[in-house]
């Protein structure tokens, strides 16, 4: 059985999918852009601050799941530009300083909307 979750503090999703699905215990987050909710539209912002708005983004999803950021067990990280690794990988450790997740970050293309940086999460729920 699995529900679709929609948080209003995390940007809608650009085309036919859910921002996140639960699945058992499970949270499967979208990939987010940096994308400031209240605005609609991509932070113009170097990569670290890219980095944290989707993680601000990330954890908006995973509170309305239920869950916070220390559930999070895997992430996958989208560049354009691996040269930009260093400021990501800073950013995103300040968001799981015990115990990070899994992670896999790899180089693309291109994202949509002409974004450098995406980020797809899985998140461990606690049991209720």
């Amino acid at each position: 059985m699995k529900r679709a979750i929609t948080s209003s503090q995390a940007p809608a999703a650009i085309g036919p999918y859910s921002q996140a699905i639960v699945c058992g215990e499970l949270v499967f987050i979208s990939g987010q852009l940096p994308i400031d909710p209240a605005t609609g539209r991509l932070i113009d912002a170097p990569i670290a601050d890219r980095t944290r708005q989707i993680m601000r983004n990330i954890e908006a999803i995973a509170r309305e799941a239920g869950g916070n950021l220390a559930g999070i067990v895997k992430t996958t990280i989208f560049l354009t530009d691996l040269a930009d690794f260093q400021a990501v990988n800073s950013a995103y450790g300040e968001h799981f300083p015990e115990s990070p997740p899994a992670r896999s970050t790899v180089q693309v293309a291109a994202l949509p909307l002409g974004s450098n940086i995406e980020i797809e999460a899985v998140l461990h729920l606690p049991p209720a």
